[in-house]
């Protein structure tokens, strides 16, 4: 068999209806959406108009709250340096099992003089591990702050923050909340005229669609959200950020929302049968596995296992076993010799980090995939520990 890729964090395959979808966008309508003073330029436009209202329809907000940018990274930073841009000065709060564009960026304002909190989570031998606690967050919220940034699916143990109870306990304050959805568009139900958060980040890669282009929604209406560009160039996205759009990125962005939004309820049912099975098949083998991050399924992603091999290291083990594509934490941080933040958040200690390895299954992950992947990461743990005795 050849590789088998588990790790569909970090970025999945596009959907061949997603692919057709965007051809015509460079082979036909390829011109310029801001060429306004042509036929060719004004369908461009059209188009782009079109797939807003579709990534609004399956968000329930408005097109014109939906601002296109590069992918999360960038909406992230958006979101958070754009808010606290026009504030000048104040307190942002938010969580320590964050990603690291959110993290780096409160760290870049922390040097202009702006304060920050980052929130502890519930440890990992807890059952809602990766959780912040509702009580203590309210708690936090301070009257000098600005913005609070909470990512709803956490992109390497899969817990999902309670965002509802959060939005309000911020309203109550009179402070925006933004949620990085990177990992949470597309597996979770999502309603924005429902819960009123500020502003929202994610990325079309992470739904089988294209690389490059992703989505910060920033509400409007009676009270919109300001915020200052990051970007300037020649006023697209209503001078919120400057560059030539994406088009078929733009296009594929929201045919793979559709999809996902689509096929959730029945995706979802499949990933939780195969996550469960790989997490059984592994466990029949090693009975010292151990599992980071929430045991309640209704805590965590259903596509998301993040475990520890105990007594060897992960990224040995990843070595030893090539066919079988996993990480040991966010693709972002790949290259870095840095422990994973977030494993480390749980409390886990530096042994039990590097042994740990996250699994992200998909809609196209099959369950003789996950067979063939239990049975070579188990003969290739076996021979690491073979060698240790």
């Amino acid at each position: 068999m050849s590789a088998i890729y588990l790790d569909n964090h970090a970025t999945t395959r596009c959907d061949r209806r997603v692919v057709e979808a965007m051809l015509p966008m460079f082979e036909e309508y390829y011109a310029n959406p801001g060429s306004v003073t042509h036929v060719m330029g004004r369908h461009v436009e059209e188009l782009v108009a079109n797939a807003r209202q579709r990534v609004a329809t399956c968000l329930n907000c408005e097109p014109n709250e939906i601002v296109f940018t590069s992918g999360s990274t960038e909406s992230n930073c958006l979101a958070i340096e754009g808010i606290a841009d026009r504030k000048k000065c104040g307190h942002v709060l938010s969580v320590s099992t964050e990603h690291p564009s959110v993290i780096s960026v409160i760290r870049k304002l922390e040097r202009r003089g702006f304060t920050s909190t980052l929130m502890s989570v519930a440890p990992n031998d807890s059952a809602y591990s990766g959780t912040i606690n509702v009580d203590d967050f309210k708690i936090a919220l301070r009257p000098d702050t600005i913005l609070a940034s909470v990512m709803w699916a956490n992109n390497e143990v899969g817990t999902l923050q309670p965002i509802e109870s959060l939005v309000n306990a911020c309203q109550d304050k009179k402070v925006p909340l933004h949620c990085d959805a990177t990992q949470a568009v597309g597996k979770i139900s999502l309603d924005l005229a429902q819960t009123p958060i500020a502003a929202m980040s994610f990325s079309g890669h992470k739904i089988h669609g294209p690389k490059g282009i992703g989505v910060l929604f920033v509400r409007g209406g009676a009270s919109p959200v300001r915020f200052n560009p990051i970007v300037t160039g020649g006023g697209q996205e209503r001078g919120r950020r400057g560059g030539t759009l994406n088009v078929p990125g733009i296009v594929g962005l929201a045919t793979a929302l559709e999809i996902a939004n689509m096929e959730r309820v029945s995706n979802n049912e499949a990933l939780l049968t195969l996550r469960d099975d790989l997490w059984n098949r592994l466990k029949s083998k090693i009975p010292d596995l151990v599992l980071n991050g929430p045991s309640l399924p209704n805590q965590r992603l259903p596509n998301n296992l993040n475990v520890q091999f105990p007594m060897v290291d992960g990224h040995t083990l990843m070595s030893l076993t090539p066919n079988v594509c996993v990480s040991s934490g966010s693709a972002c941080t790949a290259t870095s010799t840095e422990p994973s933040h977030v494993l480390q958040a749980l409390g886990l200690d530096p042994d039990a980090v590097r042994s740990s390895i996250r699994f992200g299954l998909s809609r196209f992950t099959t369950s003789t995939e996950i067979e063939f992947a239990a049975d070579e990461l188990t003969k290739s743990y076996q021979r690491l520990q073979a060698t240790h005795c």
